[in-house]
Protein backbone atom coordinates (compact mmCIF):
# COMPACT_ATOMS: atom_id res chain seq x y z
CA UNK A 1 0.00 0.00 0.00
CA UNK A 2 1.58 3.05 -1.01
CA UNK A 3 0.72 6.53 1.44
CA UNK A 4 -1.00 9.09 -0.45
CA UNK A 5 -2.65 12.56 1.05
CA UNK A 6 -5.96 12.63 3.23
CA UNK A 7 -8.61 12.40 0.61
CA UNK A 8 -11.06 14.26 3.25
CA UNK A 9 -12.38 17.54 2.00
CA UNK A 10 -9.59 20.25 1.75
CA UNK A 11 -11.80 22.84 3.18
CA UNK A 12 -12.66 20.94 6.51
CA UNK A 13 -9.92 20.61 9.71
CA UNK A 14 -11.66 19.22 12.73
CA UNK A 15 -11.85 21.81 15.73
CA UNK A 16 -9.80 18.91 17.84
CA UNK A 17 -7.08 19.83 15.41
CA UNK A 18 -7.28 23.10 15.43
CA UNK A 19 -7.42 23.63 19.55
CA UNK A 20 -4.53 21.04 20.28
CA UNK A 21 -2.13 22.89 18.03
CA UNK A 22 -3.06 25.98 19.62
CA UNK A 23 -2.67 24.54 23.17
CA UNK A 24 0.98 23.08 22.25
CA UNK A 25 1.67 26.66 20.78
CA UNK A 26 1.20 28.45 24.18
CA UNK A 27 4.10 25.97 25.21
CA UNK A 28 6.01 28.54 22.24
CA UNK A 29 4.48 31.68 23.29
CA UNK A 30 6.02 30.93 26.76
CA UNK A 31 9.15 30.05 24.79
CA UNK A 32 9.20 33.40 23.23
CA UNK A 33 8.45 35.33 26.29
CA UNK A 34 11.38 33.92 28.40
CA UNK A 35 13.79 34.45 25.65
CA UNK A 36 12.82 38.20 25.43
CA UNK A 37 11.79 39.01 29.15
CA UNK A 38 15.33 39.34 30.41
CA UNK A 39 16.10 41.80 27.77
CA UNK A 40 14.20 44.40 30.44
CA UNK A 41 15.92 43.09 33.77
CA UNK A 42 19.86 43.13 32.61
CA UNK A 43 20.79 46.67 33.80
CA UNK A 44 19.19 45.96 37.10
CA UNK A 45 20.38 42.63 37.42
CA UNK A 46 23.90 43.93 36.58
CA UNK A 47 23.18 46.47 39.36
CA UNK A 48 21.69 44.78 42.19
CA UNK A 49 24.38 41.48 41.44
CA UNK A 50 27.26 43.56 40.84
CA UNK A 51 27.78 41.82 37.38
CA UNK A 52 30.23 43.12 34.37
CA UNK A 53 30.18 41.89 30.83
CA UNK A 54 31.09 38.36 31.50
CA UNK A 55 28.57 38.33 34.08
CA UNK A 56 25.80 39.31 32.12
CA UNK A 57 26.83 37.52 29.49
CA UNK A 58 26.25 34.13 31.92
CA UNK A 59 22.96 35.43 33.30
CA UNK A 60 21.60 35.60 30.24
CA UNK A 61 23.06 32.41 28.80
CA UNK A 62 22.65 29.80 31.64
CA UNK A 63 19.23 30.07 30.09
CA UNK A 64 20.40 28.58 27.00
CA UNK A 65 22.61 26.06 28.66
CA UNK A 66 19.44 24.26 30.40
CA UNK A 67 17.43 24.65 26.61
CA UNK A 68 20.33 22.66 25.54
CA UNK A 69 20.07 20.07 28.27
CA UNK A 70 16.29 20.10 27.34
CA UNK A 71 17.04 19.56 23.87
CA UNK A 72 19.32 16.77 23.85
CA UNK A 73 16.91 14.74 26.05
CA UNK A 74 13.53 15.83 24.67
CA UNK A 75 13.43 13.96 21.83
CA UNK A 76 13.76 10.34 24.25
CA UNK A 77 11.67 11.60 26.52
CA UNK A 78 8.63 12.67 24.34
CA UNK A 79 9.42 9.27 22.77
CA UNK A 80 9.41 6.91 25.63
CA UNK A 81 6.59 8.82 27.49
CA UNK A 82 4.43 10.28 25.39
CA UNK A 83 4.14 13.68 23.82
CA UNK A 84 1.45 14.95 26.25
CA UNK A 85 2.79 14.01 28.80
CA UNK A 86 5.91 15.86 28.69
CA UNK A 87 4.22 18.60 27.60
CA UNK A 88 2.57 18.62 31.22
CA UNK A 89 6.43 18.69 32.60
CA UNK A 90 7.10 21.88 30.17
CA UNK A 91 4.68 23.64 31.77
CA UNK A 92 5.80 22.93 35.58
CA UNK A 93 9.17 23.68 34.67
CA UNK A 94 7.91 27.08 33.42
CA UNK A 95 6.17 27.94 36.24
CA UNK A 96 9.02 26.82 38.53
CA UNK A 97 11.14 29.08 36.59
CA UNK A 98 9.27 32.48 36.72
CA UNK A 99 8.51 32.23 40.21
CA UNK A 100 12.39 31.34 41.32
CA UNK A 101 13.57 33.66 39.30
CA UNK A 102 11.42 36.21 40.86
CA UNK A 103 11.97 35.48 44.38
CA UNK A 104 15.94 35.22 43.68
CA UNK A 105 17.87 36.99 47.03
CA UNK A 106 21.32 36.10 45.28
CA UNK A 107 22.82 35.57 41.72
CA UNK A 108 23.88 31.82 42.37
CA UNK A 109 20.24 31.37 42.72
CA UNK A 110 18.98 33.19 40.20
CA UNK A 111 21.19 31.26 37.58
CA UNK A 112 19.99 28.03 39.07
CA UNK A 113 16.47 28.79 38.45
CA UNK A 114 17.10 30.47 34.74
CA UNK A 115 18.52 27.34 34.22
CA UNK A 116 15.65 25.55 35.11
CA UNK A 117 13.28 27.44 33.08
CA UNK A 118 15.78 27.15 29.63
CA UNK A 119 15.35 23.21 30.34
CA UNK A 120 11.45 24.08 29.95
CA UNK A 121 12.37 25.86 26.66
CA UNK A 122 14.12 23.25 25.07
CA UNK A 123 12.01 20.48 25.71
CA UNK A 124 9.33 22.69 24.20
CA UNK A 125 11.36 23.15 21.10
CA UNK A 126 11.95 19.54 20.51
CA UNK A 127 8.07 18.26 22.00
CA UNK A 128 5.64 21.32 20.49
CA UNK A 129 6.60 20.99 16.61
CA UNK A 130 6.78 17.30 16.93
CA UNK A 131 3.32 17.13 18.47
CA UNK A 132 1.61 19.58 16.15
CA UNK A 133 3.14 17.56 13.14
CA UNK A 134 1.63 14.07 14.40
CA UNK A 135 -2.10 15.60 14.93
CA UNK A 136 -1.36 17.58 11.81
CA UNK A 137 -2.90 17.05 8.15
CA UNK A 138 -0.67 17.36 5.53
CA UNK A 139 -1.99 19.97 3.79
CA UNK A 140 -1.91 22.58 6.25
CA UNK A 141 1.21 20.69 8.39
CA UNK A 142 3.04 23.82 8.00
CA UNK A 143 0.37 26.19 8.99
CA UNK A 144 -0.23 24.70 12.33
CA UNK A 145 3.02 23.31 13.14
CA UNK A 146 4.07 27.26 12.41
CA UNK A 147 1.72 27.95 15.08
CA UNK A 148 4.57 27.37 17.35
CA UNK A 149 6.58 29.69 16.22
CA UNK A 150 3.75 32.45 15.85
CA UNK A 151 3.51 31.93 19.50
CA UNK A 152 6.79 32.35 20.18
CA UNK A 153 7.08 35.90 18.06
CA UNK A 154 3.67 36.43 20.21
CA UNK A 155 5.39 35.68 23.54
CA UNK A 156 8.35 38.14 22.58
CA UNK A 157 5.97 40.37 21.67
CA UNK A 158 4.47 40.19 25.30
CA UNK A 159 7.46 40.10 26.78
CA UNK A 160 8.72 43.50 25.59
CA UNK A 161 5.22 45.08 26.01
CA UNK A 162 5.14 43.56 29.50
CA UNK A 163 8.97 45.11 30.07
CA UNK A 164 7.83 48.65 28.79
CA UNK A 165 4.34 48.98 30.91
CA UNK A 166 6.07 46.98 34.39
CA UNK A 167 9.14 49.99 33.21
CA UNK A 168 6.70 52.76 33.44
CA UNK A 169 4.51 51.94 36.27
CA UNK A 170 7.36 50.63 38.43
CA UNK A 171 9.78 53.15 38.92
CA UNK A 172 12.22 51.14 41.58
CA UNK A 173 14.54 49.40 39.40
CA UNK A 174 15.32 47.01 42.12
CA UNK A 175 11.39 45.91 42.43
CA UNK A 176 11.15 46.30 38.29
CA UNK A 177 13.23 43.41 37.36
CA UNK A 178 10.86 40.87 39.96
CA UNK A 179 7.77 41.64 38.44
CA UNK A 180 9.56 41.45 34.62
CA UNK A 181 10.78 38.03 35.77
CA UNK A 182 7.44 37.01 37.57
CA UNK A 183 4.77 37.59 35.41
CA UNK A 184 5.17 34.91 32.97
CA UNK A 185 4.07 32.67 35.82
CA UNK A 186 0.62 33.82 34.40
CA UNK A 187 0.71 31.77 30.91
CA UNK A 188 2.66 29.16 32.41
CA UNK A 189 -0.23 27.71 34.50
CA UNK A 190 -2.92 28.88 31.80
CA UNK A 191 -0.77 26.41 29.57
CA UNK A 192 -1.00 23.17 32.38
CA UNK A 193 -4.77 23.63 32.66
CA UNK A 194 -5.37 23.68 28.69
CA UNK A 195 -3.76 20.42 28.15
CA UNK A 196 -6.05 18.44 30.41
CA UNK A 197 -8.28 19.38 26.75
CA UNK A 198 -5.87 17.59 24.48
CA UNK A 199 -5.36 14.20 22.95
CA UNK A 200 -2.00 12.01 22.84
CA UNK A 201 -1.02 11.87 19.13
CA UNK A 202 -2.32 8.53 17.31
CA UNK A 203 0.85 8.23 15.61
CA UNK A 204 2.90 8.06 19.82
CA UNK A 205 0.23 5.52 20.68
CA UNK A 206 0.26 3.13 18.20
CA UNK A 207 3.98 3.59 18.47
CA UNK A 208 3.78 1.87 22.15
CA UNK A 209 1.31 -0.93 20.88
CA UNK A 210 -1.88 1.27 22.20
CA UNK A 211 -3.84 0.76 18.80
CA UNK A 212 -7.17 1.17 20.55
CA UNK A 213 -6.92 4.40 22.06
CA UNK A 214 -5.07 5.49 18.51
CA UNK A 215 -7.76 4.53 16.34
CA UNK A 216 -10.19 5.99 18.66
CA UNK A 217 -8.04 9.56 19.13
CA UNK A 218 -8.20 9.33 15.14
CA UNK A 219 -11.07 9.23 14.57
CA UNK A 220 -11.62 12.19 17.32
CA UNK A 221 -9.05 14.28 15.43
CA UNK A 222 -10.20 13.79 11.42
CA UNK A 223 -12.95 15.26 9.69
CA UNK A 224 -14.64 11.70 8.48
CA UNK A 225 -14.58 7.82 8.98
CA UNK A 226 -12.48 7.51 5.78
CA UNK A 227 -9.70 9.98 6.96
CA UNK A 228 -9.48 8.29 10.21
CA UNK A 229 -9.37 5.45 8.60
CA UNK A 230 -6.63 6.28 5.82
CA UNK A 231 -4.52 7.64 8.51
CA UNK A 232 -4.17 4.66 10.69
CA UNK A 233 -3.57 2.38 7.55
CA UNK A 234 -0.44 5.10 6.92
CA UNK A 235 0.38 4.84 10.41
CA UNK A 236 1.01 1.26 10.37
CA UNK A 237 2.59 0.98 7.26
CA UNK A 238 5.43 3.47 8.25
CA UNK A 239 5.50 1.97 11.86
CA UNK A 240 5.99 -1.52 10.13
CA UNK A 241 8.67 -0.42 7.75
CA UNK A 242 10.73 1.06 10.73
CA UNK A 243 10.14 -1.53 13.45
CA UNK A 244 13.22 -1.07 15.27
CA UNK A 245 13.40 1.51 17.06
CA UNK A 246 15.93 4.03 15.87
CA UNK A 247 19.03 4.19 18.11
CA UNK A 248 22.21 7.05 18.30
CA UNK A 249 23.93 4.54 15.78
CA UNK A 250 20.96 4.22 13.56
CA UNK A 251 20.82 8.09 13.75
CA UNK A 252 24.40 8.71 12.60
CA UNK A 253 24.52 6.57 9.96
CA UNK A 254 25.24 7.30 6.13
CA UNK A 255 21.35 6.56 5.64
CA UNK A 256 20.28 9.14 7.48
CA UNK A 257 23.46 11.56 7.23
CA UNK A 258 21.80 13.98 4.38
CA UNK A 259 18.83 15.26 6.62
CA UNK A 260 21.03 15.37 9.57
CA UNK A 261 23.23 18.01 8.00
CA UNK A 262 20.24 20.12 7.10
CA UNK A 263 18.90 19.87 10.21
CA UNK A 264 22.53 21.27 11.63
CA UNK A 265 23.09 23.73 8.82
CA UNK A 266 19.45 25.23 9.36
CA UNK A 267 19.39 25.05 13.36
CA UNK A 268 23.64 26.98 12.97
CA UNK A 269 22.31 29.75 10.99
CA UNK A 270 19.63 30.40 12.59
CA UNK A 271 22.06 31.61 15.55
CA UNK A 272 24.45 32.53 13.59
CA UNK A 273 21.94 35.15 12.23
CA UNK A 274 22.17 36.59 16.02
CA UNK A 275 18.64 36.54 16.23
CA UNK A 276 18.67 35.36 20.23
CA UNK A 277 21.71 37.80 21.05
CA UNK A 278 19.52 40.90 19.30
CA UNK A 279 16.31 39.61 20.60
CA UNK A 280 18.29 39.35 24.62
CA UNK A 281 19.81 42.19 24.44
CA UNK A 282 18.02 44.86 22.22
CA UNK A 283 17.62 47.59 25.04
CA UNK A 284 21.26 47.48 25.40
CA UNK A 285 21.90 47.54 21.57
CA UNK A 286 19.55 51.08 21.07
CA UNK A 287 21.04 52.75 24.05
CA UNK A 288 24.56 52.28 22.74
CA UNK A 289 23.29 53.62 19.60
CA UNK A 290 22.00 56.69 21.58
CA UNK A 291 17.76 56.12 22.72
CA UNK A 292 16.94 57.37 26.00
CA UNK A 293 15.51 54.90 28.99
CA UNK A 294 12.20 55.44 27.80
CA UNK A 295 13.05 55.41 24.49
CA UNK A 296 14.68 51.94 24.24
CA UNK A 297 11.70 50.25 25.97
CA UNK A 298 9.26 51.36 23.67
CA UNK A 299 11.98 50.73 20.90
CA UNK A 300 11.99 46.82 22.18
CA UNK A 301 7.81 47.03 21.81
CA UNK A 302 8.28 47.98 17.85
CA UNK A 303 10.74 45.30 16.96
CA UNK A 304 8.48 42.88 18.50
CA UNK A 305 5.43 44.32 16.69
CA UNK A 306 7.37 43.60 13.48
CA UNK A 307 8.01 40.32 14.37
CA UNK A 308 4.88 39.24 14.80
CA UNK A 309 3.52 41.14 11.79
CA UNK A 310 6.09 39.25 9.66
CA UNK A 311 5.00 35.91 11.31
CA UNK A 312 1.85 36.35 10.54
CA UNK A 313 2.91 37.02 6.92
CA UNK A 314 4.95 34.02 6.69
CA UNK A 315 2.06 32.05 8.05
CA UNK A 316 -0.30 32.91 5.38
CA UNK A 317 1.64 31.43 2.45
CA UNK A 318 4.33 28.84 3.72
CA UNK A 319 1.94 26.04 2.51
CA UNK A 320 1.60 28.08 -0.65
CA UNK A 321 4.84 29.16 -1.41
CA UNK A 322 7.20 26.82 0.26
CA UNK A 323 9.85 26.46 2.89
CA UNK A 324 12.90 26.99 0.65
CA UNK A 325 11.35 30.08 -1.22
CA UNK A 326 10.67 31.42 2.12
CA UNK A 327 14.41 31.17 3.17
CA UNK A 328 15.64 32.56 -0.20
CA UNK A 329 13.76 35.89 0.89
CA UNK A 330 14.58 35.99 4.65
CA UNK A 331 18.03 35.49 3.78
CA UNK A 332 18.26 38.38 1.30
CA UNK A 333 16.78 40.02 3.74
CA UNK A 334 19.51 39.23 6.12
CA UNK A 335 21.92 40.50 4.51
CA UNK A 336 20.39 43.83 3.69
CA UNK A 337 19.09 44.57 7.01
CA UNK A 338 22.69 43.13 8.63
CA UNK A 339 25.17 44.85 6.00
CA UNK A 340 22.60 48.08 7.08
CA UNK A 341 23.36 47.90 10.69
CA UNK A 342 27.18 47.33 10.36
CA UNK A 343 27.05 50.40 8.21
CA UNK A 344 25.40 52.87 10.85
CA UNK A 345 27.61 51.72 14.00
CA UNK A 346 30.85 51.71 12.43
CA UNK A 347 29.78 55.09 11.40
CA UNK A 348 28.69 56.47 14.32
CA UNK A 349 31.25 54.99 16.78
CA UNK A 350 32.09 56.89 19.38
CA UNK A 351 29.14 59.53 18.64
CA UNK A 352 26.07 58.20 19.07
CA UNK A 353 22.78 60.44 18.94
CA UNK A 354 18.90 60.44 18.63
CA UNK A 355 19.83 59.80 14.79
CA UNK A 356 21.55 56.81 14.98
CA UNK A 357 19.11 55.64 17.63
CA UNK A 358 16.66 55.80 14.60
CA UNK A 359 18.66 53.98 12.15
CA UNK A 360 19.70 51.31 14.07
CA UNK A 361 15.71 50.66 15.00
CA UNK A 362 15.26 50.76 11.14
CA UNK A 363 17.93 48.24 10.66
CA UNK A 364 16.32 46.25 13.64
CA UNK A 365 13.26 46.22 12.19
CA UNK A 366 14.22 45.00 8.89
CA UNK A 367 16.29 42.21 10.14
CA UNK A 368 13.43 41.36 12.21
CA UNK A 369 10.84 41.25 9.54
CA UNK A 370 13.56 39.12 7.21
CA UNK A 371 14.02 36.17 10.16
CA UNK A 372 10.12 36.58 11.15
CA UNK A 373 9.50 35.80 7.32
CA UNK A 374 12.47 33.04 6.52
CA UNK A 375 14.12 31.32 9.09
CA UNK A 376 11.80 32.08 11.67
CA UNK A 377 8.83 30.68 10.39
CA UNK A 378 10.54 27.42 8.68
CA UNK A 379 13.11 26.16 10.68
CA UNK A 380 11.07 24.27 13.15
CA UNK A 381 8.98 22.59 10.40
CA UNK A 382 11.54 22.13 8.30
CA UNK A 383 13.42 20.00 11.01
CA UNK A 384 9.70 18.56 12.14
CA UNK A 385 9.48 17.45 8.17
CA UNK A 386 12.64 16.12 7.02
CA UNK A 387 13.54 12.99 9.29
CA UNK A 388 11.30 9.87 9.66
CA UNK A 389 9.03 8.42 12.32
CA UNK A 390 11.72 6.25 13.38
CA UNK A 391 14.24 8.93 14.40
CA UNK A 392 11.46 11.54 14.25
CA UNK A 393 12.40 12.44 18.41
CA UNK A 394 16.10 12.19 17.81
CA UNK A 395 16.22 14.64 14.96
CA UNK A 396 14.02 17.46 16.77
CA UNK A 397 16.18 17.08 19.66
CA UNK A 398 19.61 17.62 17.58
CA UNK A 399 18.07 20.15 15.56
CA UNK A 400 17.39 21.92 18.44
CA UNK A 401 20.00 21.02 20.60
CA UNK A 402 22.49 22.40 17.73
CA UNK A 403 19.94 25.82 17.75
CA UNK A 404 20.78 26.46 21.72
CA UNK A 405 24.39 25.60 21.29
CA UNK A 406 24.58 28.42 18.78
CA UNK A 407 22.60 30.52 20.74
CA UNK A 408 24.44 30.04 23.93
CA UNK A 409 27.86 30.91 22.13
CA UNK A 410 25.77 34.33 20.41
CA UNK A 411 24.40 34.96 23.85
CA UNK A 412 27.18 34.65 25.93
CA UNK A 413 29.95 36.65 23.53
CA UNK A 414 27.55 39.62 22.53
CA UNK A 415 28.02 41.88 25.77
CA UNK A 416 31.61 41.38 25.47
CA UNK A 417 32.09 41.75 21.33
CA UNK A 418 29.85 45.05 21.29
CA UNK A 419 31.80 46.36 24.72
CA UNK A 420 35.44 45.60 23.58
CA UNK A 421 35.16 46.44 19.79
CA UNK A 422 31.62 48.04 19.03
CA UNK A 423 28.14 47.11 17.68
CA UNK A 424 29.99 47.14 13.54
CA UNK A 425 31.79 44.20 14.55
CA UNK A 426 29.23 42.22 15.86
CA UNK A 427 26.74 42.54 12.72
CA UNK A 428 29.66 41.83 10.17
CA UNK A 429 29.76 38.86 11.98
CA UNK A 430 26.44 38.01 11.54
CA UNK A 431 26.21 39.55 7.74
CA UNK A 432 29.18 37.02 7.08
CA UNK A 433 27.38 34.33 8.44
CA UNK A 434 24.41 35.06 6.40
CA UNK A 435 25.95 35.03 3.12
CA UNK A 436 26.85 31.12 3.68
CA UNK A 437 23.36 30.32 4.60
CA UNK A 438 22.18 32.03 1.24
CA UNK A 439 24.55 29.97 -0.63
CA UNK A 440 23.37 26.53 1.41
CA UNK A 441 19.84 27.38 0.28
CA UNK A 442 20.54 27.86 -3.22
CA UNK A 443 22.31 25.01 -3.52
CA UNK A 444 21.36 22.25 -1.18
CA UNK A 445 18.18 22.63 0.85
CA UNK A 446 15.31 20.83 -0.62
CA UNK A 447 11.35 21.73 -0.66
CA UNK A 448 9.19 20.05 1.70
CA UNK A 449 6.11 21.81 1.15
CA UNK A 450 2.88 19.75 0.97
CA UNK A 451 4.93 16.00 1.21
CA UNK A 452 2.61 13.74 3.64
CA UNK A 453 5.32 12.69 6.70
CA UNK A 454 4.86 8.94 5.15
CA UNK A 455 6.42 10.07 1.57
CA UNK A 456 9.46 12.07 3.03
CA UNK A 457 12.13 9.37 2.95
CA UNK A 458 11.55 8.80 -0.70
CA UNK A 459 11.54 12.48 -1.99
CA UNK A 460 14.91 13.17 0.06
CA UNK A 461 16.37 9.60 -0.92
CA UNK A 462 16.48 8.05 2.51
CA UNK A 463 15.34 4.71 1.57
Amino acid sequence: MSSRPISAPRERVNALVIRSAVVAAIGGLIFGFDTAVISGANDALADRFKLDDFGTGLTVAIATVGTIFGALIGGRLADRYGRKNLLFVIGILYVLGSVGTAVAWTHAILLAFRFVGGIGVGLSSVCAPIYTAEIAPARIRGRLVGLVQFNIVLGILLAYLSNYIIQQNITDPMEAWRWMLGVMVVPSVIFLLLLFSVPETPRWLMSRGRNKEAVEISRRLCSTREESEEQIAEIREQLAADRTRGSLSDFFSPRYRKVVLFAFIIAMCNQLSGINAILYYAPKVLEKAGASEDERYLMSVAVGVMNLIATMAALTVIDKIGRRSLMIVGSIGYLLSLGFLTGVMFMYEGHFNPTSSVLVLVGLLFFIAAHAFGQGSVIWVFISEIFPNKVRGLGQSFGSLTHWVFAAITTFAFPTIIGSWGGGFAFLIFFICMCGQLFWVLKMMPETKGVPLEEMESKLGLK
